[in-house]
């Protein structure tokens, strides 16, 4: 039985990761979003009010939303597109208890170059072997479900969704497996995109030892000492002394 304290815990994770990510640039002002399912709740999933910044949230603010777009806790606005993605992504992939969707500048940039992908050049982006799903078509923003059913589609069983000429989207597990990925995905992009400025050709890692670091990587993620959980507490810790506290 799923106890008021899981769904509050829920809750508090989910502020902390839009703070975090404010902390982090991840976010667009008041656009982009991060959901994550109400536990016990498969068809719920708790969202930001649209027009709240991200450094702002706290845990008693967040709209918990059910598949249909009602709200049915919390005040203020359903964002559209935020349903559209986020729902789709939820339904197709009932693991995915976190769907991030942002546009950060250097995943972003990759996303604007005409082929561009991410190149496994350095270990960061060797976590992210055979986890990556490419989206060329930018048929404008997802204000309705066949946009959000496409984006799901295309993203399929991966963990990560580059976008073109839009952003990323990223499941996860967990808030913190998800927003783990999204720290090293964006550190990877800006290293490469560094890198290419130079225009110097990148020195690219053989696959075979970027599946063994990408292996090596998944080992550590599992189990109760997973590094991903580890990373995502520390940097909870920063948020204890902000005046307004995120699990509020």
């Amino acid at each position: 039985m799923v106890t008021k304290e899981v769904i509050r815990n829920q809750r508090e994770d989910l502020a902390a990761a839009y703070r975090l990510a404010a902390q982090f640039s991840f976010n667009e002002g008041i656009d982009n979003h991060i959901t994550a399912k109400i536990p016990g709740y498969p068809d719920q999933f708790l969202l930001i009010p649209y027009g709240q910044h991200w450094a702002e949230v706290t845990a008693s603010s967040l709209l918990r939303v059910d598949n249909s777009g009602q709200r049915m806790e919390g005040e203020g606005f359903v964002e559209p597109t935020a349903f559209h993605i986020h729902n789709s992504i939820h339904t197709a992939r009932p693991e995915a208890n976190c769907v991030m969707h942002c546009h950060p500048p250097y995943p972003l940039a990759l996303c604007m170059v005409d082929g561009g992908r991410l190149e496994y050049a350095d270990q960061n982006a060797c976590r992210f072997f055979g986890k990556i799903a490419y989206d060329n078509d930018y048929p404008g923003a997802a204000f309705d479900a066949a946009e959000g059913e496409r984006i799901a589609k295309v993203l399929g069983d991966k963990d990560i969704l580059f976008m073109a000429n839009h952003g990323i989207t990223i499941v996860g597990k967990s808030i913190a497996q998800a927003w783990d990925q999204l720290y090293f995905l964006n550190r990877a992009c800006e290293a490469q995109v560094i890198a290419m400025s130079t225009g110097r050709p990148l020195r690219k890692i053989p696959e075979h030892i970027v599946q063994k670091v990408a292996d090596q990587i998944a080992a550590e993620e599992s189990g109760a000492a997973a590094n991903y959980k580890r990373h995502f507490a520390a940097l909870k810790r920063l948020l204890e002394d902000e005046p307004a506290h995120y699990k509020s």
